[in-house]
């Protein structure tokens, strides 16, 4: 009974061993402990210290309470012990301490900090800390708790311990006396129940432990009774309960030296368990031995030794017995003479013999004399579980970027810089990972990498190197990539400092100023603070031998200093102190909370001694490692200080020379403590060897050989690498590793291997590095050996690098990555090499094992077992009820049709990939496959393959599996879809004929996918029928159908285990079509008239046959779901409006899509249109029976409901319109009696497919209601291009829009869309196409025999699709409520000539558009503005308008020729300024005040006669008329702008031509002369308003610029970001930079035009430069800085021909819009809100945020006139709400402006274009301006002064004021009309009015007569009633 209690705890705290005795490290770290200390130990210095032992506990009054200060001996102790080989100290903690109330909220911070000194003094004397943490329940808990809370009480201290010591400690005990702490518990009944609750709160604490705090490797165990163990383990049902709760077995072990059983024998009567464990003797009591003469030595001995000899699985055990301590008044401890030396016998077992010999002889004593086949064996071994594989990059090797985002330069920079122009390689792009990270992700997640070495650019956080103020962008960069790599399950490793010092930092000194120490101090801590909650592996530096011996001592690195001497040693000086300082503060600051480590890499070669026999080549191999390695890890790991071997020789050289050849620094003695212990790891390069011997002769020149005292060599036969310093010397690495463990870790700190590899060079096979392969085999296994056999703790290695980069002198020569980087394409693509592969190989099997391990299959992580059945038994109706689909949607208006939808799909969306057997695989003969009928096919003469390509090779899958797997993980993706070949398994189709080589490679293939938590979608049948069985009919013969089931069910049987979703059938249409009826597919029948009806009716018999067979004989056991994929396009009316079009739409998706989805997914049976068409087509052709088959009753039951699933394929759109086809000769297509007709592609890129994405969501919604609300699956969406690169953004727009019309279907009509699979994973063989039409988001190299896979821009794109599960808002995105500031100005605008027509009234001159507009051609529909909106005659009509907006301001244009029609001043036209002057009256009577521009555009001809803007007399000419307008006007008109978008007036005007006066014969010179002269123009202007009228008429003036926005067609690539920032220098910095900037153009714009300029063999720019004197009189010309602003475009590179000579070929780019961006009623104008914001950020912080008035942004429409104009309410709402975001931003913007008031005359496009808020009705002669939707919208916003928040109720300003109506305008001529006073126009008006009214009254009064007299009898036609969704709809 008495071992009752023990039992029921045992079977809860004992592990599952196995697993667990394999990840122990103790074998390396032999334990021997001591303590715990005790009252008497401290306090009374007579206590006899070698009786402590396990009777401390007992005595809980003895234990010590830690207190502040600690004993001042407590150091010396600690230090005696780790002298006498103790390894270990036991601490118990006090719970009643720490938690005084017994909850972690309220903690002892004193004695948290106490213990946490206790535990930091014990690391301190190199001893570990083993921690107790109950030896006794507190008074607080014992007196209050129940039993069933107290183990979530302990639970709560033991994780408040984990958090609070966890950095410290490694082995935790959760109790060490189960029966004196169950006498403590609340309420104990008895021990079996106190015992329950002990285990209860034990394993509560380890699993705590385990799931948050163990990752570097910690242990957690509990004590128990080594006695009671063997009984406990003969009861079965208890042994069986042992598992998981223990990660050690440790004992309390009692041994009595009469017994007859030897100690060992005693251990291993305990060690019966299995699987075997590892023990560890916790404490030892020894009863009797003095009685029987054995001594406590002579016990320990035979148990070292039967641990040796690996007779009991024993780690550590209890010494305390065996120590030997002084009495002193500072205690000290040691252990017998005797038994010290056993123990270091036992720590040297594997190393050499006890002897005086260092550690490097040590090593090279157990190698030396090794066989080189001894050396050279490969083990068959693997890793310990928890190894970490990883990769590694430095930040200036591959981020590029390198003046993006406020980055500041770095050495590296200023050092490339220097060299450019010697043609060498530098690094400003480099592989352009500052844009790709989660690229680089995706290449990780594909590699498999547990680990991510990479370093942090400190001049990208702090470009001065000084911590005042981080940059921001930079911060979000290295965020991104963490959260990319935690999110891909990829631990980050980050270095702070990896060769790239702040340039800022070196001219100040570099590493040889003291005060760099204190920058990276701050920048470190600002690290730690900003990224530590996410990184736990930090590296303070990067191997800085480098830094301190190519940096300062050779100078071949920047700085290229050269001085091995001194300022080599000065900076290794600075930087080991700026090591240890990062070190402690995060130990101080940081480590409680972050629990990370830090730790150092050091790099080193391997020295071996060139002539082994000589001890001088012997000592100078050593040293060669002491000035290596040892430089910077003996001050960390060792005692403070740098090695004596370094310090004697420099001291050695000086004596020898006579002086200093090196000046050594020293360190102090508070250094030496700091340096001492300041790592958490020791992190190693190794890359290869060097054959060491002495210095032949010793010179006295400063070098690093010279004052080593050594000569470096190789051995020829080392095999060479790219780069001449690394040759292959595989073993080097192992002794490398032995060596650093015995001089430096000596196994108490682990040793990351952080960088290995070689590269190779650019003229190698660019993806076969099989030489690279084999290095990493050979290295990894010596790794492997030195953790195996010489027992050393190396936890990971880290291969450099995981993509080519820059790599310093060597530029990009050498080539180190597992990914190929094409430096030659501006998209820096990544390509895997071999060794990717190969690497990824190794990871996965975590080494080399001896047999390959069969994994169990991981469970399917997504939920596909949810099945629908057919929702209806009843044929569908004719048109089917379905065409309510056509009814909903097909007269929505483009707008609302194509607006983008922001949401998320379900969180168990199976996002996919697929392909298919044929089209990838390859291997078409290979291990015995048979050939199917699309072999034979592609093998026959004169098919119509397009180039007679085949499938031979195809993508080569068959033998490139691990590729496939690789871009898999990289896409992310949740599923892949994939075909299996029936004539690979069944060579004959039979299944007397099984292809086991076939069966292996699917199932590697499903297991590497389910691996990788990836679901496999298998399809069965995907065309590739075997040849065997074509031979005997095909799909013919009706045998096929059992045949395909006898195939079906072999697969389910040795699939079906990890395969949870089949499809039997790929497009059955396809098969039966285009292989039985056009036969343009094999079997190549062309008999359209029965036999694909005869086919299909097979197909569907065998698809339900197979069905039945998985629900019968798997379903059960396997879980999974089965269909059959089903392909259609969608099918919309010609005419949405006639019937018989609507029926003929739905009759071609019955025939399509019905065919086959109706008696599966219906009635068992054909669709009655079907039917009844077949039918009665095949009675005319005078046939017996119709040539569809029919099915019996018991076939339609057997049919019916065969599927779970509704997979669905769908491309394109087309339209269907009725039509009678000719009777004979029968044909399928004929029977559905209609015309198809394609649809036009949104995009002009050659494509398979018109791009018409809105199908998707009608199509699905269409299967909805036709089948139910079935779970649907897309199982293919794909465009395929002919000629695709890898930016392919035309297909990143394919699925954009797909997915978002699939997103739509989802959320806002209900369709249970369950999946997406995009078609297709990579190119591949497209049938017919054959490789000529690329469908894949991977690049597949068909010329490469290795078949390479490069991700294009669309994988990158469904990557991040898939990570977002749809498209979310972005956060910017959401609507923001608020008001503009007080005072904001809102106003409304239009142009004089666009608005005014009088074109020849009152004196006008002629302008330049007056001649424009009547010349042929040139305006649309030969408008032009001669009347236009006859504003000159209509001055009451536009301030009505006006006030119905509720503007403050308007801002209209003067027309320069009415007022001086010459455009001189010798004329002035009186009355066409008067016309002014009577217009600026009526808006200030009306209180709305003017914004006069001058000049928009329309020059007056006599000027243009004359040159126009390219004569130069036109600025003084300018200058004058702006006077005459400042004189006559000012008093009035307080807001001047001078140019009104002097951009288009140059481009347009002066370039292209489109604008007038259409000038394009010089577009390289004019646009840069017309520029030159607008801006001085704009200059004079303002000077002479600033001169001599500001102070008296107190207005403002400046110039308004316009620009789009642009954004990088692809943001992941540096040229396309350049590209971008140009697009909008060239079109608004062209003129903003001289008038806000500095008084010159932009630098982007002088230095490509002056370059292309001189390449095309000019000698000076074609740009025209301002002299100093004109710079400096443009420059701040402003008062304000006036905006238009309409759209953003995706700008990317074009490089033009140098001899070309335009703007467009200087600015160098091409943009494109975004296909999901709303179109308008301009070609240009895209509504892209967004960018509205943006460039207004960009004119903040480009121009020191001037005032801003937007002066014009608006909308266009086309086509029919609508007043409800929805669409410009969406882009006036979005647009003004992204200004008012812009002003949160602190964008100083003082006002908006709608363009245009009215529709009015839109340039080149005539009255097409309509921008009005007013409709301006052409057809009526008085061109009435009636308000719009959007009037009364924008109204509103006036009124509010923005958008007021709905949460705080209704606000008055959205109510349309009771008096808000028009007020008259104010003119003098009033006349009386029904009582009332109406101007003239005004009454005319009325007066038509009236009389219309009175006629329709009559009209009306005649025809309700003629009605009443008739009343004939009329069928009452309701007329269907059509509104416009509601904006909030969309």
């Amino acid at each position: 009974m008495e071992l009752l209690w023990t039992a029921l705890f045992l079977t809860t705290v004992l592990l599952g061993l196995s697993c667990q005795a394999s990840d122990w490290k103790s074998d390396r770290n032999f334990i021997s402990a001591a303590g715990p200390l005790t009252n008497d130990l401290l306090f009374n210095p007579s206590h006899p210290l070698g009786k402590q032992g396990p009777d401390v506990v007992a005595a809980n009054t003895d234990i010590y309470i830690c207190k502040q200060p600690l004993p001042s001996f407590l150091p010396q102790y600690f230090s005696s012990l780790h002298g006498s080989q103790v390894t270990h100290y036991k601490v118990l903690l006090s719970w009643a301490q720490l938690l005084p109330t017994g909850s972690s909220k309220n903690p002892d911070q004193e004695a948290v900090q106490c213990y946490r000194q206790l535990l930091r003094s014990l690391k301190a004397a190199q001893l570990q800390p083993m921690v107790v943490l109950c030896h006794q329940v507190p008074p607080a808990i014992s007196g209050s708790q129940r039993n069933g809370g107290f183990a979530d009480l302990f639970a709560d201290y033991a994780t408040f311990a984990f958090q609070s010591f966890g950095d410290l400690v490694e082995i935790w005990f959760t109790f060490i006396d189960l029966e004196n702490v169950i006498k403590d518990l609340p309420h104990w009944d008895s021990k079996a129940a106190g015992l329950q609750t002990l285990s209860t709160a034990h394993r509560k604490a380890f699993d705590i432990y385990h799931s948050k705090y163990s990752s570097q490797g910690g242990k957690l165990s509990v004590v128990l009774k080594a006695e009671d163990i063997p009984e406990l383990l003969l009861d079965p049902s208890s042994a069986a309960l042992a598992k998981d709760s223990v990660d050690f077995l440790s004992l309390d072990l009692s041994y009595e030296c009469q017994s007859v059983m030897t100690l060992p024998q005693k251990l291993s009567e305990v060690q019966t368990i299995e699987p075997e464990m590892k023990v560890f003797i916790y404490t030892l009591k020894l009863q009797d031995c003095p009685s029987t003469g054995k001594s406590p030595s002579s016990l320990l001995f035979s148990l070292l030794e039967a641990i040796n000899k690996d007779q009991v699985q024993t780690v550590g055990f209890d010494v305390n017995a065996f120590l030997s301590c002084s009495s002193s008044s500072e205690p000290s401890c040691s252990l017998t003479d005797s038994l010290a030396l056993q123990n270091e016998q036992h720590r040297e077992t594997a190393v050499a013999p006890s002897s005086p010999l260092s550690a490097y002889q040590r090593v090279w004593t157990a190698f030396a004399n090794q066989s080189r086949a001894e050396r050279d064996t490969f083990l068959q071994d693997v890793f310990p579980e928890g190894f970490l594989w990883g990769v590694s990059t430095g930040a200036f090797n591959v981020e590029g970027g390198w003046a993006e985002g406020g980055r500041g330069p770095s050495i590296w920079d200023h050092y490339s810089n220097l060299h450019a122009d010697k043609s060498q390689a530098t690094a400003k792009v480099a592989s352009d990972s500052y844009h790709k990270p989660a690229s680089d992700v995706a290449l990780l997640r594909g590699l498999r990498a547990q680990v991510y070495k990479f370093s942090i650019s400190w001049s990208r956080l702090f470009p001065t190197g000084q911590t005042s103020s981080p940059n921001l962008q930079g911060v979000a960069y290295y965020n991104k990539l963490i959260d990319g790599l935690l999110d891909s399950h990829i631990q980050p490793m980050a270095t702070l400092f990896h060769w790239d010092l702040p340039q800022a930092l070196q001219d100040q000194g570099g590493w040889q100023n003291e005060s760099v120490v204190d920058a990276f101090l701050g920048y470190a801590a600002f690290c730690f603070s900003t990224f530590g909650d996410r990184v736990k592996l930090w590296v303070t530096f990067h191997e800085p031998w480098v830094i301190s011996y190519a940096g300062y001592g050779t100078g071949q690195h920047p700085p290229a200093i050269s001085d091995p001497g001194v300022a080599s040693f000065k900076v290794a000086h600075l930087i080991l102190k700026a090591h240890a300082r990062t070190w402690h503060h995060y130990d101080h600051h940081h480590r409680q909370q972050q629990q990370g480590q830090v730790g150092i890499v050091l790099n080193s070669d391997w020295a071996e001694p060139m002539d082994g026999e000589s001890p001088q080549d012997l000592a100078a191999a050593e040293r060669f490692l002491h000035f290596m390695l040892g430089w910077f890890a003996h001050p960390i790991f060792v005692d403070g200080d740098y090695p004596t071997a370094l310090r004697a020789q420099v001291q050695q050289i000086k004596q020898h020379c006579g002086h200093p050849l090196a000046q050594l620094p020293e360190f102090t003695e508070a250094e030496k403590r700091l340096l001492k212990g300041s790592a958490d790891f020791l992190g190693l390069s190794h890359y290869t060897s060097r054959l060491i011997s002495e210095a032949r002769q010793q010179t006295c020149i400063p070098s690093y050989d010279n004052i080593g005292g050594f000569s470096q060599h190789i051995d020829p036969t080392w095999p060479q690498t790219a780069s001449p310093w690394i040759r292959v010397v595989p073993w080097g690495i192992r002794r490398l590793l032995r060596f650093a463990s015995m001089e430096y870790t000596k196994g108490r700190v682990p040793i990351f291997l952080a960088g290995s590899g070689m590269p190779v060079g650019e003229g190698a096979d660019l993806l076969d590095d099989s030489v690279r392969v084999n290095y990493f085999s050979l290295y990894i296994n010596e790794v492997l050996k030195a953790v195996k056999e010489d027992l050393v703790d190396v936890r990971s290695y880290i291969t450099r690098s995981l993509i080519d980069g820059f790599e310093g002198p060597a530029g990009y020569s050498q080539r180190f990555g597992l990914y190929r980087v094409n430096f030659n394409d501006s998209s820096r693509p990544r390509t895997p090499r071999t060794s990717a592969y190969s690497f990824t190989s190794i990871i996965e099997k975590n080494g080399f094992p001896a047999k390959t391990v069969k994994r169990n299959p991981l469970p399917v992580k997504a939920d596909v077992t949810s099945r629908a059945r057919a929702t209806f038994n009843f044929p569908s109706e004719v048109p089917s009820k379905a065409k309510v689909v056509w009814e909903k949607f097909s007269k929505q208006p483009k707008f609302e049709r194509d607006l983008f939808y922001h949401g998320t799909f379900r969180d168990d969306f199976l996002w996919g990939v697929a392909s298919s057997a044929y089209q990838i695989e390859g291997g078409w003969d290979a291990d015995g496959k048979g050939p199917s009928v699309w072999d034979n096919y592609t093998h026959t003469t004169g098919n119509n393959v397009k180039d007679n390509t085949t499938g031979d090779i195809a993508c080569d899958s068959y033998h490139r599996l691990d590729a496939d797997l690789n871009i898999l993980r990289a896409l992310k993706v949740k599923s892949y879809r994939f075909s299996i070949s029936w004539s690979r398994i069944f060579p004959t189709g039979r299944n007397s004929s099984i292809n086991s080589k076939g069966v292996e490679y699917y199932n590697r293939l499903i297991d590497g996918l389910v691996e990788s938590s990836i679901v496999p979608m298998v399809t069965l049948f995907h065309w590739d029928l075997p040849q065997a069985l074509q031979d005997i009919g095909g799909w013919e013969n009706p045998s096929l159908i059992d045949l395909f089931n006898s195939y079906a069910d072999f697969c389910f049987k040795t699939f079906g285990d990890r395969v949870k979703f089949w499809m039997t059938f790929n497009e059955p249409w396809s098969q039966a079509v285009l292989g039985y009826s056009s036969g343009l597919y094999p079997p190549n029948v062309k008999e359209p008239g029965s036999l694909p009806y005869k086919v299909s009716h097979a197909l569907i018999k065998a698809h339900a046959t197979v069905y039945h067979t998985y629900d019968e004989k798997y379903r059960q056991k396997q879980s999974g779901v089965i269909s059959l994929s089903l392909n259609t396009h969608w099918v919309e009316p010609k005419d949405p409006g006639l019937q018989r079009d609507v029926e003929a739409a739905d009759r071609m998706l019955q025939f399509y899509l019905g065919w086959f989805a109706h008696p599966i997914f219906r009635n068992g049976d054909y669709p009655e249109v079907m039917k009844w068409n077949v039918g009665n087509r095949s009675e005319l052709q005078h046939l017996a029976s119709s040539r569809l088959p029919s099915f019996t009753e018991e076939e339609k039951a057997y049919i019916r409901g065969t599927a779970d699933v509704f997979c669905i394929n769908i491309y394109t759109s087309v339209f269907a319109q009725h039509r009678t086809p000719r009777l004979n000769p029968p044909n399928y297509e004929d029977d559905q009696e209609l015309k198809v007709s394609e649809m036009d592609s949104s995009s002009s890129i050659t494509a398979v497919h018109p791009h018409v994405p809105w199908g998707m969501r009608r199509l699905l919604s269409w299967i909805k209601e036709e089948y139910g609300n079935i779970p649907i699956y897309v199982t293919e969406n794909g465009q395929g291009l002919e000629s695709p690169t890898l930016d392919d953004t035309v297909r990143l727009f394919y699925h954009k829009t797909y997915i978002n019309e699939a997103l739509k279907a989802y959320r806002l009509d209900g369709v249970d869309l369950r999946g997406y699979s995009a078609w297709s994973l990579m190119d591949s063989f497209e049938w017919l196409n054959g490789y000529s039409v690329k469908f894949g988001l991977y690049h597949v190299d068909f010329a490469d025999v290795n078949r390479p896979r490069t991700a294009r821009a669309s994988a990158r794109y469904y990557t991040e699709l898939i990570a977002n599960n749809g498209m979310p808002p972005a956060k910017e995105d959401e609507f923001l409520y608020g008001e503009f500031p007080k005072g904001f100005i809102w106003s409304g605008a239009s142009a004089a000539y666009q608005v005014e027509g009088a074109w020849r009234a009152d004196g006008k001159g002629l302008s330049i558009w007056d001649t424009y507009s009547h010349t042929p051609l040139k305006i649309g529909n030969d408008d032009n503005g001669d009347v236009a909106c006859d504003s000159y005659h209509k001055i009451a009509e536009d301030v009505v308008a006006l006030q119905n907006l509720g503007v403050s301001h308007y801002r209209f244009s003067i027309s320069w020729s009415r007022v001086l029609p010459d455009g001189t001043t010798k004329f002035i036209n009186e009355a066409g300024l008067n016309y002014y002057v009577r217009f600026i009256d009526a808006l200030l009577a009306a209180g709305i005040k003017p914004q006069v521009t001058m000049y928009h555009w329309d020059l007056p001809q006599a000027l243009q006669d004359i040159g126009g803007w390219e004569n130069e007399t036109i600025v003084p000419r300018f200058r004058e008329y702006a006077e005459v307008l400042f004189q006559r006007l000012g008093d009035m008109v307080k807001f001047w702008i001078t140019l009104n978008e002097p951009f288009v007036i140059a481009f347009h005007g002066y370039g292209s031509g489109v604008s007038a006066p259409g000038i394009s014969i010089r577009p390289g010179t004019a646009p840069y002369i017309v520029g030159h002269n607008l801006i001085k123009a704009h200059a004079e202007a303002w000077h002479l308003y600033n001169d001599k009228y500001r102070a008296k008429q107190g207005g403002m003036i400046s110039i308004t610029i316009s620009s789009d926005w642009a954004e990088p067609r692809d943001p992941s690539k540096q040229e396309d970001v350049e590209a971008a920032r140009r697009y909008v220098q060239f079109m608004g910095g062209w003129f903003a930079h001289p008038v806000f900037k500095n008084g010159d153009y932009p630098e982007v714009m002088k230095s490509r035009i002056r370059d292309r300029s001189l390449a095309a063999g000019l000698s000076k720019s074609r740009l025209p430069e301002f002299t100093e004197s004109e710079k400096r009189r443009i420059n701040g010309t402003f008062d304000f800085f006036g905006f238009n602003h309409y759209t953003t475009v995706l700008a990317y590179n074009l490089n033009y021909p140098a001899v070309l000579s335009s703007f467009d070929a200087d600015r160098g780019v091409a943009s494109i819009a975004d296909r999901s961006w709303p179109d308008s009623g301009s070609f240009w104008l895209k509504v892209t809100p967004f960018g509205f914001r943006r460039i207004l950020n960009w004119l903040k912080e480009e121009y020191n945020n001037p005032p801003i008035y937007v002066t014009e942004n608006g909308v266009s429409r086309r086509g029919d006139p609508e007043l409800n104009d929805t669409d410009r309410i969406y882009y006036l709402r979005s647009y003004i709400n992204e200004a008012l975001k812009a002003v949160q931003d602190k964008v100083d913007l003082r006002g908006y402006t709608v363009w245009s008031v009215m529709d009015n005359f839109e340039w080149a496009t005539g009255f097409a274009e309509r921008f009005g808020v007013h409709y301006v009705n052409r057809s009526d002669p008085s061109l009435p301006r009636i308000p719009k939707a959007s009037a009364g919208f924008y109204a509103s916003v006036v009124r509010c002064n923005g958008f007021p928040d709905p949460a705080q109720g209704p606000h008055p300003c959205l109510q349309q004021p009771e008096d808000a109506g028009p007020t008259a305008s104010p003119v003098k001529q009033e006349v009386p009309f029904l009582g009332l006073m109406l101007g003239v126009t005004e009454a005319q008006t009325a007066l038509y009015v009236l009389f219309a009214l009175l006629l329709l009254g009559a009209c009306s009064l005649a025809l309700l007569l003629y009605k009443y007299c008739k009343r004939p009898k009329e069928e009452k036609v309701q007329q269907s009633q059509h509104s416009l969704s509601p904006l909030s709809s969309f």
